[in-house]
C-alpha cells in the first residue's frame, strides 16, 4: 500500500488563512493564526477552524494511506485563544444571539471533531486561554502548557453560559466541585495548578513550548498509530454521542444568553472598560 507523505512544513489550507493545517512528516499541525486578536473566535474564524478539522479528519482516516499518526494543536502569538470575539458579538446590535450561535456551532463542529480523531492529538498552549479556548484546548488528549498558559471561562462574568465543550471535559478531568468553582467564579488558574489538578499534562517554559510538544507529537505518531487509535477509543468508550449532544445544549443555552438585553450591554461595558485601561 502506497503511503502519501508530504515535505516538512508543507502548507494544506492558504497561507494567510485564519487558521491552517500543516504537514510536518507524520504530524499534521493546526495552526490557530490570528494572533492580532488573540485568536478569537467570530464567525470566519470558527469557519475555517471547522474546515481545517474537517481536513485532518480526512487525512487521519486512513493512516496506512496518508501516514499521519499525530495531530499537534497550536497557536500563533502571545495567547492560544481569548475565546470569543466581543467586537464581532456586539457589532451584531439586536442579533447578538444568532451570531452566537452560529459562531458556536461552527465552534462545536471542530471541537466534536477533534475529540473523535482516531490518533492521539496533543495541544501547545501558552497565554490566555480563555471561554471557547478552554473547550477547545481540553478536547485533545494532552496538554503541553507553557508557564505563561492562564486558564479562565469568564462566561458567566458577562452573563453567559459555557460552550465549546468546556462544561462537558471539566467535570470529567477535575470532578463536579472544581469544575463549578471554576465556572461560578471566573478565577484564573495558572499552569502550575492546572498541571496539579490535572488539566495540563506538563508545563514547560514558554521558548521550549514549540520543540517538546513537536517532540512529543513526533513520537506519538512514531509507534503504533492503530494501537493508539483503539486504545483511544477504548479510554473514551460511549462518550463521544454524549459529546455530541451536550454541544447542541450548550450551543442553545449560550445563544439565548447572548440575546439577552443585559448580556448585551455587559459586553459592551467590558469592551470600553478594556479600551480604557489601553489608554
Amino acid at each position: 500500500m502506497t503511503t502519501r507523505t508530504s515535505p516538512p512544513g508543507t502548507l494544506l489550507t492558504a497561507a494567510d488563512a485564519p487558521v491552517r493545517v500543516e504537514r510536518d512528516g507524520a504530524v499534521v499541525h493546526l495552526v490557530l493564526a490570528r494572533p492580532d486578536t488573540g485568536n478569537g473566535f467570530d464567525l470566519d474564524f470558527v469557519t475555517a477552524l471547522r474546515a481545517a478539522v474537517e481536513q485532518i479528519v480526512a487525512w487521519t482516516g486512513e493512516p496506512d494511506r496518508t501516514g499521519v499518526g499525530a495531530v499537534l494543536l497550536r497557536a500563533e502569538g502571545r495567547n492560544f485563544s481569548v475565546g470569543g470575539d466581543l467586537r464581532a458579538f456586539v457589532a451584531q446590535e439586536s442579533d447578538i444571539g444568532g451570531y452566537v450561535r452560529a459562531v458556536a456551532e461552527a465552534a462545536h463542529a471542530a471541537v466534536f471533531g477533534l475529540a473523535g480523531l482516531s490518533v492521539p492529538v496533543v495541544a501547545a498552549i501558552q497565554g490566555a486561554v480563555a471561554g471557547g479556548g478552554v473547550g477547545l484546548s481540553l478536547g485533545a488528549d494532552l496538554v503541553v502548557a507553557a508557564r505563561s498558559a492562564k486558564l479562565r471561562l469568564a462566561y458567566t462574568a458577562l452573563g453567559l453560559t459555557p460552550d465549546c465543550g468546556a462544561s462537558w471535559f471539566l467535570p470529567r478531568l477535575l470532578g463536579e466541585r472544581r469544575a463549578l468553582d471554576l465556572v461560578f467564579t471566573n478565577r484564573v488558574l495558572g499552569a502550575a495548578e492546572a498541571e496539579q489538578w490535572g488539566l495540563f499534562n506538563r508545563v514547560v517554559d514558554d521558548e521550549d513550548l514549540t520543540s517538546v510538544a513537536g517532540a512529543l507529537a513526533s513520537a506519538l505518531a512514531g509507534v503504533h498509530v492503530r494501537a493508539l487509535g483503539r486504545a483511544k477509543l477504548l479510554v473514551r468508550a460511549g462518550q463521544l454521542d454524549e459529546l455530541r449532544d451536550h454541544l447542541d445544549c450548550e450551543a442553545d443555552f449560550i445563544a439565548e444568553a447572548a440575546s439577552r438585553t443585559e448580556v448585551g450591554a455587559a459586553m459592551r461595558r467590558f469592551l470600553e472598560g478594556s479600551r480604557r485601561r489601553r489608554d
